[in-house]
């Protein structure tokens, strides 16, 4: 019998537990530990944001889904991971042992790093949580009865730009429908060195792109963008030149703010001698194991993973959920073969999907690999990225319903995206 622990419920940790009961025989248990007692399905936060959603339509409670599965489920945030002795402690005191610990706990956001930033002691607000979108939601409400001046963008050291972007391009074609797009005058102010880097590099032509983009729906942008701090109605922000030197200082008013933080790792997970790299995130080897401690694997958004390139401005490279699919499987696929005695050899596919909305149209890029140079290096604009992604959500939300193990990525979205004939041109 192997006790296997997975911390995290989100897009890694869901589909790690429901793989695992997969591919494991029920003399082995399962155990989820949350500190949320749902499931939220984070890329549908920037609707959330401008009441495109509501809570209820992208929030899976999770504990009698995870059950009929045969998973045990804990609601509790877990406070301290005893490495050396294969444990961890949950908030009320209690520990629970494992021989297998699968660490996906997301990000912790970093909110402290820009003064006046956030939602809770802050200026601005944020799309990373469901609770952070209800309470921009609420903020845009208020905002519409005496529209301004609207900032949106990422702070240095952010690594995933995606949100940001469709947040900017949901929110114009809101205003425009409520046809007061006139009266908000729209800056994106972002770490990344030019428009469309995207923490990638660029992908195909996402630089063009997105600046005709941002040109056709009249948004300003500075990129290259060291933000200070945040004050009632005030963003300061110091832009810089390619090479590090300054361009200009900003004053950027404001009625409405956006701004994605940067990532850390969590306390519990930061705080293991040897696990993680200095701003907490697990190093972990080809195998989605631990380089320190081999009975435990990570993956997801927690994982270390190196930026794709030195920027002026601190960036970090995204782990998109194509990627999480794949060390997710890796993972379960490593397991099995450790607790059957044999050496695991699976190994995640580092590679970047995404479909972004952008209000009444998307946009998908297909990086492969992630890094450059690529054999991949696609990206195209269309309605049907519009409709692929909440096909997607629904999708997805459906698999967490039904505790389903099927990989959504390798199974639908590369055919449909048609990759596999762009692989064999």
């Amino acid at each position: 019998m192997a006790r296997i622990i997975v911390v995290g419920a989100g897009i890694g940790g869901v589909p790690a537990a429901y793989e695992l009961r997969a591919k494991l025989g029920p003399e082995h248990p399962i155990t989820v530990v949350s500190a949320q007692a749902y499931f939220q399905f984070v890329p549908s936060n920037p609707w959330v944001a401008v009441g495109k959603r509501v809570r209820k339509e992208i929030v899976v409670e999770l504990q009698p889904h995870l059950e009929k599965k045969g998973i045990g489920f804990v609601a509790q945030s877990v406070s301290v991971i005893h490495a050396d002795r294969n444990e961890i402690g949950l908030a009320d005191g209690s520990v629970l042992p494992y021989d297998y610990l699968v660490i996906a706990t997301g990000p912790r956001l970093a909110f402290e790093e820009v003064p006046g930033s956030g939602p809770i002691d802050g200026f601005t607000h944020s799309i990373c949580t469901v609770d952070h979108a209800e309470k921009a939601f609420a903020a845009y409400e208020n905002f519409l009865q005496n529209p301004g001046p609207v900032i949106v963008g990422a702070m240095p050291g952010a690594s995933c730009f995606g949100p940001a972007y469709e947040f900017a391009f949901i929110l114009d074609a809101d205003l425009r429908r409520r046809k007061i797009r006139n009266k908000v005058p729209i800056t994106y102010v972002t770490s990344e060195p030019y428009v469309g880097h995207l923490g990638l590099g660029g992908v195909g032509d996402s630089k063009s792109m997105l600046e005709s983009e941002f040109r056709n729906h009249d948004i300003k942008w500075i990129n290259n963008a060291k933000t200070s701090r945040v004050e009632a109605g005030r963003l300061f922000t110091t832009e810089l030149d390619a090479h590090g030197n300054v361009v200009r200082e900003h004053e950027v008013p404001f009625s409405f703010a956006m701004m994605l933080p940067a990532f850390k790792g969590v306390d519990a997970v930061a705080g293991v001698e040897g696990l993680c790299n200095p701003r907490g995130f697990v190093l972990i080897d080809e195998y989605q194991r631990s380089k320190k401690y081999r009975n435990i694997f990570s993956a997801g958004v927690c994982v270390a993973i190196p930026p794709v390139e030195v920027t002026p401005v601190p960036t970090g490279a995204p782990k998109t959920g194509y990627m999480i699919e794949t060390m997710v499987t890796a993972i379960v696929e490593n397991i099995a073969a450790d607790i059957e005695g044999r050496q695991g050899e699976a190994k995640g596919t580092w590679n970047a999907i995404c479909l972004a909305d952008m209000g009444d149209t998307g946009a998908a890029f297909v990086a492969l690999p992630q890094l450059p140079p690529r054999n991949v290096n696609w990206f195209r604009k269309g309605k049907w990225v519009h409709l692929a992604k909440i096909a997607f959500e629904k999708y997805f939300l459906h698999k967490v319903r039904a505790g389903s193990s099927e990989p959504i990525y390798e199974k639908y979205i590369l055919k449909a995206l048609g990759i596999f004939r762009l692989e064999e041109k």
